[in-house]
């Protein structure tokens, strides 16, 4: 389901929506039709590359330095 970022170009407020085809979306604030579709991006979680063996204090590959 295609969640869209807007920004309302009478009011100023940015929000989502969830848009199904060509329905028209309204300022929920100040129900103007004057409104910018923002760029968005989308975000993964789960799937990041760990870098380290989770010590976050150092680059360390062992935290047997860390204290």
């Amino acid at each position: 389901m295609p969640i869209f970022e807007y920004k309302c170009a009478a009011c100023g407020i940015e929000f989502e929506k969830l848009v199904f085809g060509n329905t028209g979306v309204s300022c929920p604030e100040c129900t103007s039709d004057n409104i910018v579709k923002k760029f968005s991006t989308f975000g993964m979680s789960g799937v990041g590359k760990q870098t380290s063996s989770g010590c976050s204090s150092c680059s360390s590959g062992s935290c047997s330095s860390c204290k």
